[in-house]
This record gives structure tokens, C-alpha cells and sequence, in this order.
């Protein structure tokens, strides 16, 4: 035992010159015991010589809030909050973030929506009950139930108005601690603290343990007395519920059914970064060297934890105190880390979205992402065009980037084609509508009806007729152009088939690699290589270097790739086979003409190759293609969707008298701008999942070259700082 005192000694001796007291600021009479008791044991573990643990104080607070403040103020030095709270200690209040809690099952922690079993209450018929939340903008009590209310549409809020508002009018009463200070009381009409003019003796609705309803524990008590209908809480509170009762409650899913406690894992409103330590900028150093000292004393595996024990509060009463006691171990965070690198990407944009940091001339607008100059140019006619919504135009390189900046909130929506929607997906955008091409678009009394079957396009592979011994099976050698990277047309499809003698097509994996093997050059925006040789660049306009992963390279998109395999007007860059979707494949062709690419080619100029060697006229695309597609899918963040929706809704009911039509690119110089110009409708697609939408084949087929493809927006997508084991 001694070896183990002697160990941490050096450690904390060796601290001792630069050292002061630690204060740790606590909200309640049996935090403020246990917070004693660790300070009487620094003293009693350790030797005189480290008097800066020896004298460890505990500064009392009303809530959570005044702790912060405090902090600030630099009347004490620390405290664990939520995620949720510390986003607004880092924001609001200045602090830095210095410790996450790790629990035994990941980093961060699922919210779920606890109901009696006797109830028959689901996430559809959740208006007008009596709500039990852990704590105002904490993680599973407010930001993820809300967010999940939001995507579902299932929440109304206003534009301008604030989200208490509209949560004080869905909910019938509340006990949402924390809320105190927000102008809507039937958040607090529920909760059961202390009223007094004093502060410091006010209880009733504040973040502290002497509110009976606070924290996982409190609205899990608020519900089994009856006070409130549903409960929302961590996943790791469930462990509190007796096993002798658990079957007399249920959780809400998200699609509507419930399900045991048990089925946390499947059945929740989503996943968030647990809770972390905070201090002051100039305090964090110490912080940290204090946080892993106690850890290394007083932790599960500490030397001195027969003395006390740091994430257990069990011999107090009340759960919770200083540290949730499910946590495993505090991960210490190096200095300078962003907020969205300690919350994660997806959190934070929820919390923006959530507008925790107060309305902003963001919130009243849409931010669509623009790949090419004429993207852009067609996305300013059309904010001037609409009444609704302001529209403003953001400008990126690619669709990958536009997936990049969604996720970084710094834009709001795009329309993808199935392969950048599969990647959108992983990343954890979600679907708003789906472009429809088919013939069936109506509208009832001002809302469009959904159409039950969405309609997919082909992937084809044209040649020119004159070229008789271009098939499928005998490219190699040649030279082709394939729309951009990525493209489901030009990339999924092409590498399925056998596309000479020696590529094996049963080998999915790289892409890239098969075609730069198969093929003598090629155009493909966004590759490198041999597979940008036949690139042309953009025109004195829309100067860009060869092979841009945009409009900006004449050879991009479908209306690209018809270029490349026509040639350019110098007849120096062309391709033998062009793959792309069959969608307005005549009209292209027809568009090489009027635009002034080339003159005097028609649809008999071309054939299609089929996938076993035979060649077609461009009619018979239903028996001559390499496959279908699906259709082209707008995504935003989860919180965004029922906006994003109402927004695009009120576009597409553009006046008959309108110049401008929003499925129509060619007066700007290109095709298929924002969206395929073959749309004619936009479908409601975000109760849908983006898997369902794409449908298992195709989705399988993407998923099984990204399983051995790298891709760096993936990559990029799949750092997230939250999981669970």
C-alpha cells in the first residue's frame, strides 16, 4: 500500500510548484458532501508536501448555470455538465472543455422516451401530454426528443418563434428543469422544488439535486409518481429501474411502435456525447494535471480507492454527484480543441439548429450548395424568383463538398444522385423529397400527392455508330468518358460487367483502379491519372483546371460525357464510350447543336452497347442498359428536414407566368443544374429512410465497393467522437 501512496505522491509533489487549490462547484446539500469527502481524503491520502490537493474546497451553487458563471467570474474552477450545457459554457460563458466522461458501454450516451406500459401513448400522439425532461438543453431530456420531434414533423414552430414557445404549446405541462428563466411556466408547472425570492434558496425547476424532478433520476421519479406521462432520459438511467418492475414501462421508437427497456439499443431518439469538465481558459492546464491525479487515485482502478471513490454516489443518497456514476474513467482532452471536436459535427449542427446560441439571420434562411458557376447563376434566379423562404446560393467544389459543408452547418441542402446520397446517408444527412420523372405529378387542394413508386433511371453506355467494334467485352484500350466520380452511371455501374477479357467483374473494389487498367485515358471530373487525360477544363469563364469534380470541366455530368464522346470543337479530346443515365439522352443530343458544341449530329449517330456485347438503338435503353439508378435525392441535417421541405414545396408551385422554372437548366448553359432536368415533381420522402429509398440493390452494390473502396468524405463522416460499445 505504501509503493501506491509513494506513486501518487510523486506524481502530485511533482506538481506541487505550480499547484493551487482546486474549487469544484456543486448544486446540491449531497454534492456538497461527497465533494467534502474527496477533500478530506486528498488530505488524509496524500503527504503535507501536497497541500494544493489538501485543500480542495466545494463552492456551493444554485444550479448549473450559476456554476458557470462562477467559473467565469473566477469564484471556482470546475464542474460536469451534460454535452448539452457544456456547448453553452464553451459559447456563452467562455470556458474550455478539459475532460469527457467515458462509459463502460462507449463515449456517449443514446436518449430515450420512457412511457407506463399502460398508456397507449406513442411518438405520434405525444401532443398534449405531460412531458418529465433530465434538464433544459440537456442532451437526451431536450436536444435529441426535440430534434427527433422536429425531423418527424411531428413539432410546429414557427418562424421567429422561440422553441420554449412551441414546446410549452405541444406539451400539455412540463417539469423541464432549468427552463426557470424562460418566459413559458407550464415548463416548470410540473416541478416540485422549493420556491423562494432568495436565490440561493430557490429550488423550484433549477438544474440541481434539490429539484426532486433534476437529472435522469429526477424525471424517471417524475414519471412514477404520476406526475408526467413521459419521461425523457439517458439510456444508462434504465439501470436504475428495478428489474421486479421494468416491465411496467415501455420506450417510444421513433417510427411510431414501442418496445421494452431493454431495446434501448434500437428503440431511441438518437445518440449524443456524454458529459464532460469545464473550466476557465486560463485554468485548464491545471485542470487537466488535477482531473488525472484524482482519476489516479480515486478512480475505478485507482491506488486509493478503498478510500473513496470517484464515480460512485451511492453512500449519499442521490445519483449522480460530480460525475455520472456510470462513467468508466474521465478521457483527459488536449488543449485546443474545437467545440465540435469535443461535441462532434452532427451534435453541434443540431444544437445550432436547436438555436442554442439564439436566432441568427441563418435561421431564416436556406443555404443551398452550388458546385459550378452556372449552378450558381441558376440558384440566384431562382432566390429572386421565390416569395417564400430568402434563398441564399453557397458555393462548393463538389457534391462531396457539399456533404462536407452540410454537416459543418455551412449550408443547408442539395439534391444528390444515389451514390453521393448513399454517402449523405452514412454521414447522417437525411431526405427531404426525391425527384420524380415520371408523369404522375398532381396536386390536391395545394399539397402534392406522394407517389408510392419512385422511378429510377438507367445506366447506359453509348457509342458512336460509325464505331462498330466498340461492345462491351472489348474496351480495353480504348478511351472513356464517365459524367464525374461517383456518378452512379459512370462509376457504380460500368465496373459490374465484364468490360473486356481481363477485368473480372466479380472484382467491385476500386473503381478507379479497374477503369484506369481497362481503359487507355479517359474523362472522369474528379479522379486523377489517366482518368482525367481526356479533361478539357472549363471555358475563359469558368476557368478551372482539367477534370474539376463540377460543370466548370465541360465533360462533367451526363450533358459532359455526350461532349466527351462527340469531342471538343478541336477534335483532340473525345472518348470511344460514354456512360451515363438514359434520362434525356435525345434532347442532349439535340442541345449539342442549338449550345454550339457540334453541329449536325442527331440520336441515329448513336447506339447503346449492352451489358452482353449486342448493340441498340438509343430507344431500346429498357433491354439494352447496365442497370437502374435511383433517383436523385435532396438531403439536409435531420433538425432541418420539415423546413427544408415546406421551403422546396412552395418553390415547385412556381406561377405559369414565371421565367424561371426550376427544372430547367439549359438557358444557363448546361443540363441537369441543381436538379435533373428530367424531374417534373418533387416527392415527400423524409419519412422515409434514405436505404429504403435506393433501394436494396443498389444500395448493397455501393456498399460492398465502399467496403474496400477508400473514399476521403467517408473518412471524414465516420470521425465522430461519440459511440457505443
Amino acid at each position: 500500500m505504501m509503493k501506491g501512496v509513494c506513486g501518487i505522491f510523486v506524481i502530485l509533489f511533482s506538481t506541487a510548484v505550480w499547484a493551487k487549490k482546486m474549487r469544484w462547484c456543486i448544486v446540491s446539500e449531497p454534492e456538497r458532501r461527497k465533494c467534502a469527502d474527496l477533500a478530506k481524503v486528498l488530505g488524509a491520502a496524500f503527504p503535507p508536501a501536497a497541500t494544493m490537493y489538501s485543500q480542495l474546497s466545494c463552492v456551493r451553487a444554485s444550479s448549473t448555470v450559476d456554476c458557470l458563471s462562477k467559473i467565469r467570474d473566477n469564484k471556482a474552477d470546475l464542474v460536469s455538465l451534460d454535452a448539452g450545457e457544456v456547448y453553452s459554457a464553451v459559447k456563452q460563458f467562455g470556458l474550455a472543455a478539459v475532460a469527457k466522461e467515458v462509459y463502460s458501454d462507449g463515449t456517449c450516451i443514446l436518449a430515450v422516451a420512457v412511457v407506463r406500459e399502460t398508456s397507449l401513448i406513442d411518438i405520434h400522439s405525444l401532443k398534449g401530454t405531460t412531458s418529465c425532461h433530465s434538464g433544459a438543453r440537456w442532451t437526451s431530456g431536450w436536444n435529441l426528443p426535440l430534434g427527433q420531434l422536429l425531423f418527424h414533423n411531428l413539432l410546429p414552430w414557427a418562424e421567429g418563434q422561440p422553441l420554449t414557445q412551441a414546446v410549452s404549446a405541444f406539451f400539455n405541462a412540463s417539469c423541464v428543469p432549468g427552463a426557470g428563466t424562460m418566459p413559458f411556466n407550464n415548463l416548470c408547472s410540473k416541478c416540485q422544488g422549493q420556491r423562494s425570492y432568495i436565490s440561493q434558496r430557490n429550488f423550484y425547476c433549477e438544474t440541481s439535486h434539490n429539484e426532486p424532478f433534476y437529472h435522469n433520476q429526477g424525471a424517471l421519479r417524475c414519471l412514477k409518481s404520476g406526475a408526467g406521462d413521459v419521461a425523457f432520459v439517458d439510456h444508462t438511467a434504465l439501470d436504475s429501474i428495478d428489474d421486479s418492475v421494468k416491465d411496467e414501462y415501455r420506450l417510444l421508437c421513433p417510427d411510431g411502435t414501442r418496445a421494452p427497456l431493454s431495446s434501448f439499443r434500437k428503440c431511441n431518439f438518437g445518440h449524443g456525447p456524454g458529459g464532460a469538465v469545464v473550466t476557465r481558459i486560463n485554468n485548464q492546464n491545471l485542470a487537466r494535471k488535477f482531473l488525472s491525479a484524482i482519476q489516479t487515485a480515486f478512480g475505478w482502478k485507482g491506488r486509493e480507492n478503498h478510500r473513496f471513490q470517484l464515480f460512485d454516489s451511492s453512500a449519499y443518497g442521490v445519483g449522480d454527484l460530480l460525475f455520472r456514476d456510470v462513467t468508466d474513467k474521465l478521457s483527459i482532452l488536449q488543449q485546443g480543441k474545437d467545440i465540435t471536436q469535443v461535441l462532434g459535427l452532427d451534435y453541434v449542427a443540431l444544437l445550432k439548429g436547436l438555436r442554442h446560441e439564439g436566432s441568427s439571420l441563418e435561421d431564416s434562411v436556406v443555404r443551398w450548395c452550388c458546385i459550378s458557376h452556372a449552378e450558381q447563376e441558376k440558384c440566384e434566379q431562382w432566390a429572386l424568383s421565390i416569395k417564400s423562404d430568402p434563398l441564399v446560393c453557397v458555393s462548393a467544389s463538389s457534391m462531396t463538398d457539399c456533404i462536407e459543408k452540410i454537416k459543418r452547418d455551412k449550408v443547408d441542402a442539395v439534391s444528390l444522385d444515389a451514390t453521393h446520397a448513399f454517402i449523405a446517408g452514412k454521414c447522417g444527412l437525411v431526405p427531404v423529397v426525391t425527384e420524380y420523372y415520371g408523369t404522375k405529378c398532381e396536386f390536391t387542394g395545394g399539397e402534392p400527392l406522394e407517389a408510392k413508386d419512385l422511378l429510377s433511371v438507367y445506366g447506359v453506355a453509348v457509342a458512336r455508330h460509325s464505331s462498330k467494334s466498340v461492345y462491351v467485352g472489348n474496351l480495353g484500350g480504348r478511351r472513356s468518358c464517365h459524367g464525374h466520380m461517383y456518378s452512379p452511371a459512370g462509376w457504380v455501374l460500368p465496373v459490374q460487367h465484364s468490360l473486356n477479357s481481363k477485368h473480372n467483374n466479380s472484382v467491385l473494389c476500386d473503381p478507379n483502379k479497374v477503369y484506369s487498367e481497362v481503359f487507355w485515358k479517359g474523362c472522369m471530373p474528379g479522379a486523377e491519372g489517366s482518368l482525367c487525360k481526356v479533361c478539357v477544363g472549363g471555358t475563359e469563364e469558368t476557368a478551372t483546371k482539367r477534370c474539376s469534380n463540377n460543370h466548370n470541366e465541360r465533360y462533367y455530368g451526363n450533358m459532359g460525357a455526350l461532349r466527351c464522346l462527340v469531342g471538343d470543337p478541336s477534335a483532340k479530346s473525345y472518348g470511344d464510350v460514354a456512360f451515363m443515365d438514359h434520362h434525356n439522352l435525345e434532347s442532349n443530343i439535340e442541345y449539342l447543336n442549338s449550345s454550339g458544341w457540334a453541329k449536325g449530329w442527331v440520336a441515329g449517330d448513336f447506339e447503346l452497347l449492352c451489358a452482353d456485347g449486342q448493340r441498340a438503338s438509343l430507344t431500346e435503353w429498357k433491354n439494352c442498359n447496365l442497370g437502374s439508378i435511383p433517383p436523385n435525392i435532396v438531403m439536409t441535417r435531420p433538425v432541418l428536414a420539415a423546413r427544408i421541405y415546406d421551403f422546396l414545396i412552395k418553390s415547385q408551385k412556381t406561377h405559369p407566368d414565371s421565367e424561371f422554372h426550376l427544372f430547367e437548366s439549359h438557358q444557363y448553359g448546361e443540363r441537369d443544374l441543381l436538379f435533373k432536368d428530367a424531374t417534373r415533381c418533387l416527392v415527400h420522402t423524409s419519412h422515409m429512410d434514405y436505404r429504403t429509398i435506393l433501394g436494396e440493390d443498389f444500395f448493397s452494390q455501393v456498399e460492398s465497393i465502399f467496403n474496400c473502396t477508400h473514399s476521403d468524405i467517408l473518412q471524414f463522416c465516420n470521425q465522430d467522437v461519440c459511440s457505443i460499445f
